[in-house]
């Protein structure tokens, strides 16, 4: 599908190192932009950078090799020159979620460039003269960075700006219903008991407790099946402190019939929270 970043082309001046030239072949790839341009690169091995950068290939088999910058750049209706400090000269300077939207607009008109230098001195006066926008990263006061990350920078910015070439993220294999009104009040009550028999409440005031349960699980937002395995929680509180009891006084499990009153059905068929309304009578009684 075509996107406005394909009008996007990527230039790298007098790159030093070909690892660099691998890791921006990468970000090139991630930000979904496939024009990369070389001017007087150091040797490099096409199947090296495909090492670097898996999957590549379509991206380092189109890349373009200049001697200058200008015959780099003839085409190219809107150019962005990336620099490490500012000129002394006036010169309009923008950061990288300035230049996006700008340099994008410009693209409906043709190709448009964003211009890395080498990776020990950066792109010389003369070369930012080439450039009518100087873009600068936002960092602290050590601003140095690899030549690749200043290229994913950039390239985020206009992958974002955009719009039209980020995947999409897959759903939640199993999606829930919004949990209904009965089924919150189920849950709440359920958790009381269980407060209660853990003796939560004996230094505590419910109501306030209890409140301030509703008010976190609001905040949550869980979904049906969220709601029933906080529910089921609370039934294996109440279980255990049942079979804790039993143990304690010599006796035995309750049978299953017994066992599955109060339970969470589950899609399958599965009852969870198991012996929850016995667990509470027998707390009754105790």
């Amino acid at each position: 599908m075509p996107s406005i970043l394909d009008s996007v082309v990527v230039v790298l001046h007098r790159p030093q190192d070909p690892i660099n030239i691998g890791a921006t072949v990468r970000a090139m790839k991630n930000m979904g932009v496939s024009r990369l341009r070389l001017v007087q690169p150091c040797p490099y091995d096409a199947w090296r950078i495909e090492g670097v950068a898996h999957g590549t290939r379509d991206v380092v088999s189109a890349i373009q090799h200049f001697d200058t910058l200008d015959d780099a750049l003839a085409d190219c209706v809107a150019v962005a020159a990336f620099a490490g400090k500012r000129r002394a000269a006036r010169w309009p300077v923008a950061s990288p979620r300035e230049m996006a939207p700008r340099l994008l607009a410009a693209a409906a008109d043709g190709p448009v460039a964003v211009v890395f230098g080498q990776e020990d001195h950066g792109l010389s006066g003369e070369s930012l003269d080439r450039a009518p926008l100087v873009v600068m990263i936002p960092t602290t006061e050590h601003s140095s960075l690899n030549l690749a990350q200043a290229v994913l920078v950039a390239l985020y910015e206009l992958h974002l700006a955009a719009g039209d070439a980020t995947r999409a993220v897959a759903p939640p294999k199993k999606l829930a219903p919004p949990a209904a009104h009965e089924e919150w009040e189920r849950f709440f009550s359920d958790s009381a008991r269980a407060l209660a028999a853990l003796d939560f409440f004996k230094t505590r005031n419910e109501e306030h407790v209890m409140r301030s349960v509703r008010s976190l699980a609001a905040r949550a937002e869980p979904d049906a099946r969220e709601l029933k395995m906080l529910r089921a929680m609370c039934f294996e509180v109440l279980r255990t402190i049942e079979r804790v009891r039993n143990e304690a006084r010599g006796g035995t499990q309750p049978p299953p019939a017994a066992a599955a009153r109060g339970g969470i059905e589950e899609s399958d068929g599965r009852v969870t929270g198991a012996s929850a309304t016995s667990a509470h009578e027998t707390t009754e009684r105790a």
